[in-house]
């Protein structure tokens, strides 16, 4: 029975007996035929082909150049997508490994055995249709998302459409959710969408030291400490007429959350050393990756300030929840980086879309995207695998009873445990850069270790 698509399978050999031969083989898929380069360029033009079976032995030019390597060149010009299998004699490798370097797809040797063949064409069409999707979806993206966030998760995009909702009110927004899963960028999009004619302006609460984070919040007088040789105006005031993402609001000090909460009910500041009230206009975005009604129940964070923060709360699911988001979001990474490195295209084999699809992401897409870049930067080929990548075969993980008894819980903390021994391995010990490396404060590390039971 013919697979129904729109777009057929091409095959090329000029050896008609051995044409029919293959067309027979692959009578499962709607074919073209083509015997030499003229005509497989006017086929590939009319039909525009998903993938083409060639025979990379094709006679020689007059300059003794293989016209298959020609014609694969040609039809890599037209389509870089084009999923491209050719057919070699069993003793050259050699240059069916260039063909892979040109940009085909895989090689089988002649004999070549139907079902291998028939197999190895459903792999091309399926990838083919993959990445055709992830296109499709991605041009999508300006009209379905905010932010630059990259989803067809309905969740997600669910989020994407309450951010619009809210962004034309002056609502404060609580962004919950791990290290990792885009609270920045979504932060960005409310801003962006709110029109509001201010800055949007983000800090990071438990990256700068709890002596210094009140002047760098309110701003501060001349003369008001030693070293204020002049009046500077802080985060809060710079983001006057528009946003203020407060990032990791979990660890702001409790004598700051205090001054925070005034602030959010008078609309107005007193910078360190002042005494003249200063109207403010700015929306809050409070952002976290820690269990707020958890803080507070243990006294370390204010509750009616989290009343204050959390008019509207939006709770982004990490990557693993994610479902075709990874994969989704490779291709956006790798085409960046691939521009930036100026460099083909890359692509995903099929053992990465699997590695990728069944992966945890503890890190989430920060993880990702620091695995996408390496990735683009090592690899050899323009098509990525999963040791490219750096993740684990997903066969090797199959008939793993251990692993399919854990629950939840477990796979979590288990995942948690290798992150942080792997930043711990990868700052010599030093707690300040494995937790920059994992995303987290300090405090937080330290908690992590507590918990996991990690000396």
């Amino acid at each position: 029975m013919s697979s129904v698509r729109a777009q057929p399978l091409l095959i090329v050999e000029d050896d008609l007996a051995l044409q029919k031969q293959l067309k027979w083989s692959l009578d499962g898929f709607e074919s073209v035929q083509a015997d030499d380069v003229a005509s497989a360029v006017l086929q590939f033009r009319r039909h525009q082909p998903a993938v083409v079976t060639m025979d990379l032995g094709l006679p020689p030019d007059q300059d003794s150049v293989s016209e298959g390597f020609k014609l694969l060149e040609k039809l890599m010009e037209l389509d870089p997508g084009v999923k491209v299998i050719v057919l070699t004699g069993q003793n050259d490798q050699a240059n069916a490994l260039r063909a892979i370097r040109l940009g085909a797809y895989d090689f089988l040797a002649k004999p070549v055995d139907p079902d291998a063949l028939s197999l190895t064409v459903e792999r091309a069409f399926r990838l083919y249709d993959l990445q055709q999707e992830n296109r499709r979806l991605q041009a999508q993206q300006s009209s379905d998302t905010v932010g630059g966030i990259i989803t067809r998760d309905e969740r997600m995009l669910k989020i994407c459409r309450t951010i619009e909702k809210v962004a034309p009110s002056n609502a404060t927004v609580l962004l919950l959710g791990e290290s990792g899963t885009g609270k920045e960028l979504l932060a960005q999009g409310l801003h962006d969408a709110s029109k509001r004619k201010g800055r949007f302006v983000a800090i990071n609460c438990a990256a700068i030291p709890e002596n210094l984070l009140e002047s760098e919040l309110f701003g501060y007088e001349k003369g008001a400490f030693t070293g204020a040789s002049k009046t500077t105006i802080g985060k809060i005031e710079t983001a006057n007429g528009g946003t203020l993402m407060l990032d990791e609001i979990g660890d702001l000090p409790l004598p700051l959350q205090a001054k925070l909460l005034r602030f959010l009910q008078e609309r107005a500041i007193e910078r360190v050393g002042g005494r003249q009230e200063i109207p403010i206009d700015v929306r809050i975005v409070g952002a976290t990756h820690q269990d707020l009604r958890h803080l507070i129940s243990q006294g370390s964070f204010r509750e009616d300030l989290y009343y204050r923060l959390a008019e509207i709360v939006v709770d982004i699911p990490p990557l693993r929840q994610r479902q075709g988001d990874a994969v989704l979001l490779c291709h956006s990474f790798l085409k960046r980086f691939a521009a930036e490195q100026r460099r083909p295209a890359l692509t995903l084999s099929e053992d990465a879309v699997r590695a990728i699809e069944t992966y945890g992401w503890p890190g989430n897409v920060r993880e990702l995207q620091n695995l996408m870049k390496r990735a683009s930067i090592m690899a050899d080929a323009d098509r990525i695998t999963a040791d490219d990548i750096g993740l684990p075969s997903p066969e090797a993980n199959e008939g793993d009873e251990e692993l399919a008894s854990l629950d939840l819980r477990s796979v979590r903390e288990r995942a948690e445990r290798q992150a942080v021994v792997a930043a711990l391995a990868r700052s010599a010990g030093s707690i300040v850069k494995a937790a920059e490396i994992l995303g987290v404060s300090r405090p937080t590390l330290y908690d992590l270790m507590s918990r996991l039971q990690i000396k």
